[in-house]
């Protein structure tokens, strides 16, 4: 038997796997009975000395470690960037240096409320952290798929946190915004009213973390071999398009599957159809820096594609699952101050409060300072310093010195690394915007004071269902709170954003519409931008989307295999649902569900189709799992195919003909939409 251990990067040690691998303690020492413990006789006590027992249960207690205070639950997964278009000119980033050069990458996915045991499918910004392996050591991008944050200082990160976690009294909502110390923070700073209406759109329930975008969201720097320093902004785009749920359909999910995106996401990596990503930067001149009327060192603001268009300079491709969920996904640390030479930090407040507290955190979570000694953080670069010890040491530095300079041995090993001078320089000039370095102020800069311009270009960029998404959204929050003067706060504040908003949520409340709030600063009207739009950007694919047809004894095994293969021929994946999952006799064979009927709602599906004979349309008629089985995928907008047979099934649950209720052998033209102009059948939007 090979007892040997198999060292990867940086370290990294796997056990091997296989039938004759023997159990050992962590120490090496063979067990031969891990079914009974050590005692003095059959019946008799337990012994102090059985050092198995003793050391098994001793790492079960101690197998948890904090779980993060944000962005807690998550999903990762590993893969490679591609530079597609280098950009030398601009930066001396060693990534971007060469068209078609790789960089190994770990991407790790998040909600922000809720905590490790929480759902995937609550109203919520989303993290979307990547990790570049560069051959001149780590650059983390951590960002979110809103484009902006809800605070312009990190001062006021934590009381942001505290007012959306669970209150502090009773410890729920979990996962949720709608409850009163929210939305109490919210009202009383409106700087948060960009993110807010970001967070109430359809941007906040995506359908996948394969179809959502993300952002840099700070405006960083590019520094090019001559020192001559850019504005820029990062974007990841989603290959198979942004694509988003329904509110109910979201609440549904967080029944039907808790893992509903941990499971997409894994279950497409699996099956080879890997995500992937366009990376694009936004350049921002000095000159369109110091035009706009607001200030890019602003997190709450965007600059629009159409006064900085896109350049994309990449892809991401994510094509390996993690080996062991808690050794990557859950000990990943990322960090903002992780930079690589040719990128570099602005003055943007919230950024420079981040670059302290990410470091800060990781002690607390991997109780050392040693964290970057684990494998999925180490740089797959070589590294060398002065740091020694501290705890979980796992690296064995050799020399006599670990202090510089030192001139014990300058031709030699003793003497340990020496500074280069000549790689990574910080950016100089820190009179970016008009500041005055000599100064030491607790104020923000005026241009900070606009909390409503760019909510309200968002409002009105939005297609009229999505802006009647934002209303409901915001009125099915504040229908959770209990305090009236809260309510009528936020009614007031966001008839800023824009009167019509404000109306439609004092309607929908039932409440006397209040005067509206004083703006600090007097909005500007900026032009609609179509690129805030989901719904005008829509992907008409069936590439990457999952589509359920349900079968039961009798239906025709032919009409089956047809759907399949035509929507397996467009990228689409199929699971075939019935009311049971064992093989049955069909029409031309026997066929065997992937999943129950039950188990198998349509809301984990993007469009469904139905081949059922009239015989077990009957029987389907008084199961109410199959009654919401079409009923919930008409009320999420969804493609629904059927047969002469299954149209009884619809017609009993009073399905109305649309363009998406179609007969099956139109169903793969149609499956690739949401029928949006379904909705007001459906459901009262404000």
């Amino acid at each position: 038997m090979d007892k040997k251990a198999q060292t990867g990067n940086a370290g990294e040690t796997h056990q091997r796997a296989g039938d004759d691998q023997q159990l050992t303690t962590n120490h090496g020492v063979p067990v031969s009975d891990n079914q009974n413990s050590l005692k003095a006789g059959s019946n008799g006590p337990t012994l102090l000395e059985d050092f198995v027992l003793r050391e098994k249960i001793f790492h079960f207690d101690h197998e948890r470690i904090p779980e993060r205070i944000v962005h807690a639950r998550g999903s990762a997964a590993h893969g490679y960037f591609e530079c597609t278009d280098a950009i030398p000119d601009l930066s001396i980033a060693s990534l971007f240096a060469e068209k078609g050069k790789r960089t190994p990458v770990f991407t790790r996915f998040s909600t922000v409320a809720g905590g490790a045991g929480s759902v995937d499918t609550p109203r919520d910004v989303r993290g979307f952290a990547v990790k570049f392996y560069t051959d001149e050591g780590n650059w983390d991008l951590v960002g979110n798929n809103i484009p902006v944050f809800f605070i312009q200082d990190a001062i006021k990160f934590p009381d942001l946190i505290h007012s959306v976690k669970m209150e502090a009294d009773r410890g729920y909502p979990q996962a949720a915004s709608a409850h009163d110390t929210f939305w109490d923070f919210i009202s009383l700073m409106p700087e948060t009213m960009n993110t807010l209406i970001w967070a109430m759109s359809d941007r906040a329930i995506p359908r996948s973390l394969r179809m959502m975008q993300g952002f840099g969201v700070h405006t960083f720097r590019l520094v090019n071999a001559e020192g001559k320093s850019t504005f820029v902004k990062f974007h990841w785009t989603p290959k198979l398009g942004v694509q988003s749920l329904v509110w109910d359909e979201s609440a549904k999910l967080q029944g039907a599957d808790n893992d509903f995106h941990r499971r997409d996401l894994f279950e497409a990596i699996e099956a080879g159809d890997y995500p992937e990503w366009e990376l694009a930067i936004q350049i921002i001149s000095d000159e369109l820096a110091e035009s706009l009327p607001y200030s890019v060192l602003d997190a709450t603001k965007i600059v629009p594609e159409e006064d900085a268009p896109l350049r994309v300079v990449g892809r991401m491709v994510l094509d390996r699952w993690p080996d062991n969920f808690f050794a990557e996904t859950e000990q990943s640390a990322f960090l903002p101050s992780n930079v690589v030479p040719g990128i570099d930090f602005t003055n943007d407040p919230l950024l420079q409060g981040r670059l302290f507290s990410y470091l800060d955190t990781q002690k607390s979570r991997l109780g050392t300072t040693n964290f970057h000694q684990i494998p999925v953080n180490a740089p797959k670069c070589p590294f060398a310093n002065m740091q020694r010890d501290g705890m979980m040491q796992t690296m064995i530095p050799k020399g006599r010195a670990n202090y510089e300079p030192n001139s014990l041995d300058e031709a030699g090993e003793d003497a340990g690394p020496r500074e280069t001078g000549t790689v990574f320089h910080t950016y100089e000039d820190n009179t970016e915007l008009g500041n005055e370095p000599s100064e030491k102020l607790r104020k923000r800069d005026e241009t900070f004071g606009d909390h409503y311009s760019q909510p309200r270009q968002f409002w009105l960029s939005q297609t009229d269902n999505e802006r009647a998404h934002i209303a409901s959204a915001i009125t099915f929050e504040l229908s959770k709170v209990s305090l009236p003067h809260v309510r009528d706060r936020v009614v007031s504040v966001i008839q800023n954003i824009h009167p019509d908003l404000g109306r439609r949520v004092a309607d929908g409340l039932g409440i006397d519409l209040p005067k509206a709030a004083k703006p600090f600063r007097e909005p500007v009207e900026l032009a609609p931008s179509d690129a805030l739009s989901i719904q005008k950007n829509w992907k008409d694919t069936l590439e990457g989307r999952k589509v359920g047809i349900l079968f039961a004894e009798g239906s025709d095994k032919a009409t089956i295999d047809k759907l399949k293969s035509d929507v397996e021929a467009k990228g689409g994946s199929v699971m075939l649902v019935a009311p049971k999952v064992g093989e049955m006799e069909v029409k031309g064979g026997t066929l065997a569900a992937d999943g129950q009927l039950a188990g198998s709602p349509s809301v984990i599906f993007d469009a469904v189709a139905m081949v059922l004979m009239p015989e077990q349309v009957e029987k389907l008629k008084k199961d109410a799992a199959a009654k919401a089985w079409v009923s919930d995928a008409y009320a999420h907008l969804k493609a629904i195919g059927h047969c002469p047979g299954s149209k009884e099934l619809l017609d009993h649950c009073h399905i109305e003909a649309d363009e998406g209720v179609v007969k099956n052998e139109d169903f793969v033209a149609a499956a690739s939409k949401r029928y949006w102009d379904r909705e007001p059948k459906v459901r009262d939007l404000a």
